[in-house]
């Protein structure tokens, strides 16, 4: 048996069932709203349609198709037409059947470029630990990142007190509000949300027929949550291998599964196999989900499935993406191979760090939380900033490999490595530990082959690219035979942790 892993008992705020349906729900709403008016479906049961997800009235929603026709400046369609990058929040929430039905317990980063015809989908955790300011009278409130939508869509005041901003009430307050807070960690300014719960995840998979997808390696968890407030987990210990037929089961490969076996591949936290149970693990099975509904939603008959679509959607999507914006994303999006889609998360193997029954950098001592190492969040911004990188500097296809040669903790080394991998460099694993140094040096050992690389990587770290040494004085491993040596200095450290 494996050692059990510390586990935070489960309440309203700590380890609350964690859906991962929204993105795809998101790309069906798209797909289901854009072949809906490409194919003129029934009028009156349309106009009902949007007013329930979009909000929109009758009158508006006539302005609304027209727009789709000629979009109007600075909205998304117009953005997408003139080449302009748009950026989206898909929230996942648990909706009615969850203990806690408005905690977002899957933030994802859309970011939608068309010069390069590319797609970044930023996995954001929902434990993170944040601070919420939505009151008219000062007030903050710490806690994690998944409360944000819950404060918003709180109009009762019957969990949070009186009184918010404005613009946090209301259908949209919630969204909204999660807008906000996701905006502070990511410097990311949104053109708009989008809410999905389980239902309609699970719905929109059925109505599909079920999606093909593929395992890279079995996914164990008898510790899955039920319906009921509680786990499917016979009595097996968190962090205990699961005996036959516990829980939930998933081999190796590729096969179909329904709407609820998505869902749970989707929700799984509590893996035994440990590269499944982790942040990276869980976010890396979404964006696989993602692909897979993407891929399906394209290739069937989807006239003929549109009422059953509709009616998944219209009770379990909230969104304040109009028309004309959904009509383009789906006209824009629908062209796009898997290539084409860079698939990041924020996870405690990178940029956040985890804490659990100890003293960290943020939140109570017996909770568990992931804390940015930056607080000022600094860091995080200019990374999210820069992981849509030339597709001329990727395809110089340079080795790169990462060491530490400041004074800071030793693993900063593989935390920036971990972090850029998912760019599309060809990064090494980290070299030996160097020399102690005030400035980043970037050591050339290409003799000036990859001058694009050397440009970005210069940007990045704010360092100075250099001939490498003699061959006597330079470091084993790929980049020495013929790429770049980052030695991160003093400088980069303090900047990594938010220390200048």
């Amino acid at each position: 048996m494996s050692r059990p892993r510390p586990r935070a008992r489960r309440s309203r705020y700590r380890f609350s069932s964690r859906l991962s349906g929204s993105m795809p729900a998101v790309l069906l709403v798209v797909f289901t709203l854009g072949v809906l008016f490409g194919a003129s479906a029934v009028v009156v049961r349309t106009f009902s349609f949007l007013h329930t997800v979009t909000g929109a009235k009758p009158d508006q929603v006539v302005n609304l198709v027209q727009n789709a026709v000629q979009p109007q400046p600075g909205t998304l369609a117009y953005k997408l037409a003139h080449g302009q990058q748009v950026n989206l929040l898909v929230l996942g929430e648990g909706g009615q059947e969850n203990d806690a039905p408005t905690l977002t317990d899957t933030m994802m980063v859309i970011t939608i470029d068309p010069q390069t015809k590319r797609v970044v989908e930023t996995s954001v955790p929902r434990d993170l630990w944040v601070t919420v300011d939505a009151w008219t009278d000062g007030r903050t409130y710490s806690q994690k990142i998944n409360v944000a939508n819950e404060i918003g869509s709180d109009d009762s005041y019957s969990i949070f007190p009186c009184c918010k901003k404005p613009q946090f009430t209301g259908r949209d307050g919630g969204g909204h509000l999660a807008e906000s807070v996701v905006q502070e960690v990511t410097g990311i300014h949104f053109d708009g949300y989008v809410t999905v719960d389980f239902v309609a995840f699970r719905d929109i998979v059925d109505a599909l027929g079920g999606i093909q997808i593929h395992m890279d390696t079995p996914l164990d968890d008898c510790h899955y949550p039920d319906y009921h407030d509680g786990y499917i987990n016979h009595g097996v210990p968190p962090g205990y291998a699961c005996p036959p037929g516990a829980g939930i089961h998933f081999p190796a490969g590729d096969y179909s599964v329904n709407g609820e076996q998505a869902l749970e591949i989707a929700r799984s936290r509590d893996a035994s196999e440990v590269e499944q149970a982790t942040d990276f693990g869980r976010a890396k099975r979404q964006q696989m989900i993602i692909q897979a509904i993407r891929k399906k939603a394209l290739s069937v008959n989807a006239i003929a499935k549109l009422p059953d679509l509709m009616t998944a959607i219209e009770k379990n999507v909230r969104t304040d993406v109009d028309i004309s914006d959904i009509r383009a994303l789906y006209d824009w999006s629908s062209k796009l191979n898997d290539s084409s889609f860079v698939k990041i998360a924020l996870t405690n193997t990178d940029l956040l760090e985890e804490f659990y029954n100890e003293t960290g950098s943020c939140g109570d001592y017996d909770l568990y939380r992931l804390c940015a190492i930056d607080p000022s969040y600094r860091y995080i911004s200019s990374y999210v900033a820069a992981d849509l990188v030339d597709p001329a500097v990727l395809a110089e296809q340079a080795r790169i490999q990462i060491a530490n040669a400041s004074i800071s903790s030793a693993d900063i080394d593989a935390r920036v490595t971990n972090s850029l991998r998912p760019f599309g460099f060809k990064l090494a694993d980290p070299a030996p530990r160097q020399k102690p140094l005030d400035q980043t040096v970037i050591l050339d050992y290409s003799g000036g082959r990859y001058p694009k690389t050397a440009a970005w990587l210069a940007a990045y770290f704010k360092a100075s690219v250099q001939p490498a040494p003699t061959p006597s004085a330079t470091p084993t491993g790929p980049a020495a035979a013929d790429g770049f040596l980052v030695a991160l200095g003093h400088d980069f450290a303090s900047r990594f942790y938010g220390l200048s």
